[in-house]
This record gives C-alpha cells, structure tokens and sequence, in this order.
C-alpha cells in the first residue's frame, strides 16, 4: 500500500519523513509520552530515525500500520502521530501529540479522520483503541472521537517488562454514519 495524505479543517495528515526526526525526538521527550507509550526511554535520536524511516515505512508497504504525521495545515513542526495498525485482523488506532499542543481538539481532529479513512480505504468493520488504565488524556480524545469505552483488560499492555491493565473501547462505521460491508446486529441486554 502506498502512503496517502488526510486533510481535516487545520491538519494534514501524511507520512513522516526524515526531516521530521528532531520534531519526533524533541516530542517524544515528553514524560508523559514515556510515561503512557511502549517508546524507548530514553528516547533518542536514533530511535525517532528508526521508526520514521523503516518501522512507518514498512507498515505502509505491508499495509499493516497506516502512520500519520499531523502537522498544521499550513505547514509547520509536526504536532503528533496517529496510525492505524492490524492486529490479528484487528484494526487498533494509537496516537500522541507534542504537550505544546494538548488541549485544542487536533488530536480528535485527527484520530477522527483516519478513523474514516480506516472504515473507507482500508475496510475495518471495528476500529480499536487501547491504553493503559489511568492515561486519562488518551480516554478523553478516543471519547470525543466517538470510541465507546468496553472495558478492562487484565495484563493486556506490556510496558517496560511488566504487564498493565488496558481501558479497549471500539469505534464502529456506524458510530460516524458511515455505511458497514456487514450488517450489524447487537446484543439485547
């Protein structure tokens, strides 16, 4: 699969490049980044050059995690990340923002459109967000984007050699108008 670029009202979303790795680096040095993501810690130089030019690049290739840079419309330093990824036939979304830009919606600008790219391009019948219990930031942008919050799962993240618990929620086509390839019939509780 190729790359594709997104455009929200006050975001393009597109592939990273290598002159993006001091802005990934420089962001990533957030603790609270380190603090709530499988990233290195510390995170390095290095570490950002890896994942902008092999790890995004072959998730492209293998169509198996679509990562998005998000930067201002008009140009500028990249703001934060948001990929969609497979796992196991599951569509997962996970994202991050650089701390000067919390708080202002471009997350859920952001977690949104590709939300309705991964329903339309790519076919996903259910998007999936996890994080561990607890990153309150990460819950709040999956809630305003429309995620449903499921539950806890037991010893679902592995993080820095131990095991945490996750909050999963799930967004479906329907949960943004958008038409299903299935029809989808709930449950009656």
């Amino acid at each position: 699969m190729e790359p594709v670029t997104l455009t929200t009202e006050r975001l393009r979303l597109r592939s990273l490049t290598p002159a993006d790795t001091d802005d990934v680096r420089a962001a990533c040095q957030d603790p609270d980044i380190q603090r709530w993501t499988s990233f290195p810690s510390p995170y390095e130089r290095r570490h950002a050059a890896d994942f902008i030019e092999r790890m995004a690049p072959d998730g492209w290739r293998t169509a198996t995690m679509c990562t998005f840079g998000v930067v201002p419309l008009g140009g500028g330093p990249v703001m934060g990340a948001v990929n969609a990824h497979c796992q196991s036939g599951t569509w997962e979304i996970g994202y991050w923002t650089a701390k000067e830009y919390r708080g202002r919606g471009y997350t859920t600008e952001a977690v949104t459109a590709v939300a309705r790219w991964a329903f339309t391009a790519l076919g996903a019948e259910r998007l999936e967000w996890r994080a561990e219990v607890g990153n309150a930031g990460s819950r709040a942008v999956a809630e305003k984007a429309g995620f449903v919050v499921e539950g806890v799962l037991r010893a679902a993240l592995l993080s820095r050699d131990t095991l945490r618990d996750a909050w999963v929620g799930a967004l479906l086509p329907s949960d943004l108008g958008l038409p299903g390839h299935h029809p989808y019939l709930p449950a009656r509780l």
